[in-house]
């Protein structure tokens, strides 16, 4: 669970410093959650299989 949180307040600061900074995204918005969908569901099956398998 921190490590949960820990990526949720990085990544906000990451969006506050981007926002400060007038840097684009870059990649474009659907992308990049399309990624973050796929790294969720990723880590989610992996840890699913796991303890399936175990």
């Amino acid at each position: 669970m921190k490590a949960y949180l820990f990526s949720f307040v990085l990544g906000c600061a990451v969006g506050v410093l981007y926002a400060l900074f007038r840097v684009k995204s870059p990649a474009p918005p659907i992308v990049a959650l399309l990624g973050l969908l796929g790294m969720v569901l990723g880590e989610s099956g992996y840890m699913w299989f796991k303890t399936v398998v175990r």
